[in-house]
């Protein structure tokens, strides 16, 4: 038998469950599998079908297996949100990271996997992924594409006949992204492992693939092979259009900020332990410049930012100055964050809050990690023009646990947007986009750095995401 699983008309009882059209699809051994579609088109209810996470009593139709193991262990999937487990917010915090005195009992990368695996079959594909110098590493102290990369291993290892990834390459430099398309065809050609990766874009389609399924507002268009969907730009422009409407920016709610100097570092020095982060580091950012934040995974981006934006309490022991003023002279926190917008893959992974998403979009007003007040109207009010002006007010008052990780990424977007910070600070602000949410973001961004007195840093693997507002480059490289 060449099928490995066959979905005949599987259609979930629950209504906000339910597909348009019924879904007819074989996915047969030996096949690797994309599907494709925008934010919140049900390219993750779709993979939850599959997997079983919607239970077959709860559906009409039916989902056939050909699996000898069970399904539990021969379907796995991964998504970026999955590695919330693994920083486990009963045991970790959004700045535990940071404070390493903190981070006692927190177990390392090679602790977390040797249950799983042999040792001689872990530092191999670590090896492949260029990753053996973070196998004694705390997993709390991972960057984000470090992260990403130890979840796809914990998972491989496990040896599962069908893989499940959403968006495999968000946060990863092109290096690891090459390394990872060849890991998984090293995975398919020696163990026979099958594919079906959730993605946003045409674009991100590996070689590896061989068939797509296209998904448009809860309706499977049809699977094709990959060349034909490559081929098919109609198809594409039904898949995501282009949106004709132009973002209308809210009215400036702050006044232009006049000081002279962002933020300075100077010789700046970050270690834990005995791994140097970062070595010797200057850089000043003036009033008003936009600048791209480089380097690859593993280089120190995050812990440059965690401080500027006033996490890091090695800031105090390190020469920093934030809008004209000298780090550690008698300003709180709060003072520096209130003039701060900030976006982040780390920081996305602590939004673990079943609210409306206007809270979280709101909750950029208090700087909290979380939702620690209630909102006056009058604050709802601003986070709602920030909501339309990114295109998401269908999904305002839905729980933020129930969206698409890129529906999340937009409503986080729009968090660092909603006090008309002096600073944005926007890492990786496009990944897991669509191609029209990606349009709608960057003119926002290119719109919000036409005003007078804000400052941008921009960090991506992306050159051709970068906004055009950008002028200047600090480049970071691995110690």
């Amino acid at each position: 038998m060449n099928k490995l699983i066959s979905l005949v008309h599987p259609v979930p009882r629950m209504p906000e469950f339910r597909f348009k059209t019924p879904i007819i699809w074989d996915i047969n051994k030996g096949e690797q599998w994309a599907i494709v579609g925008a934010n919140g088109s049900g390219k993750t209810l779709l993979a939850d079908m599959i997997q079983g996470r919607i239970a077959l009593r709860d559906l009409d139709g039916e989902i056939k297996y050909n699996f000898s193991e069970p399904l539990f262990s021969a379907i796995r999937t991964i998504a970026f949100k999955d590695i919330y487990s693994m920083v486990d917010g009963s045991t970790a915090y959004y700045q535990q990271r940071w404070h390493s005195q903190d981070a006692e009992g927190i177990i390392t990368v090679k602790e977390v996997l040797t249950p799983i695996a042999p040792i001689e079959e872990i530092e191999t594909l670590f090896e492949k992924l260029h990753l053996s110098d973070i196998l004694n590493k705390s997993v709390i102290f991972l960057s984000s594409g470090e992260l990403r990369k130890f979840l796809l291993i914990k998972v491989l290892l496990t040896h599962p006949k069908l893989l499940i990834v959403d968006n495999p390459y968000i946060g990863l430099d092109a290096k690891s992204r090459e390394s990872l398309n060849d890991m998984f065809s090293s995975m398919a050609e020696l163990r026979g492992m099958q594919l079906i990766l959730l993605l946003s874009s045409p674009a991100d389609i590996p070689d590896i693939v061989t068939h797509v399924m296209p998904i448009k507002d809860m309706e499977c268009l049809g699977g094709c092979s990959r060349e034909e969907f490559v081929k098919n730009t109609e198809l594409h422009r039904k898949l995501f259009g282009r949106s004709e409407q132009q973002p209308n920016l809210p009215s400036s709610s702050r006044e232009t900020s006049e000081h002279e100097v962002t933020f300075r570092m100077e010789n700046v020095n970050i270690a834990y332990g005995n791994h140097s982060i970062l070595k010797n580091i200057n850089w000043e950012v003036k009033n008003g410049e936009k600048w791209a934040l480089t380097g690859p995974n593993g280089s120190g981006k995050s812990t440059l930012l965690s401080l500027i934006y006033a996490d890091n309490p090695k800031s105090y022991s390190n020469t920093l100055y934030l809008f004209d003023r000298k780090r550690g002279t008698g300003e709180s926190i709060w003072d520096i964050k209130s003039r701060i917008g900030y976006v982040s893959p780390e920081m996305h992974l602590y939004f673990m809050e079943d609210i409306p998403t206007i809270s979280i979009v709101a909750s950029g007003l208090f700087d909290s990690i979380g939702v620690f007040r209630k909102c006056t109207p009058e604050q709802e009010a601003i986070a709602m023009e920030w909501i339309k002006c990114f295109g998401i007010e269908d999904i305002a008052h839905r729980s933020f646990l129930a969206l698409s990780s890129g529906e999340q990424r937009l409503a986080l977007l729009a968090r660092a947007f909603v006090k008309d910070p002096d600073l944005l600070i926007l890492d990786e602000p496009l990944h897991g986009l669509d191609i029209v949410n990606k349009e709608r973001a960057s003119l926002i961004i290119e719109n919000f750095c036409d005003r007078k007195g804000k400052s941008l840093i921009y960090v991506t693997h992306y050159a051709h995401e970068i906004p055009s507002a950008v002028t200047k480059e600090f480049k970071l490289t691995k110690n």
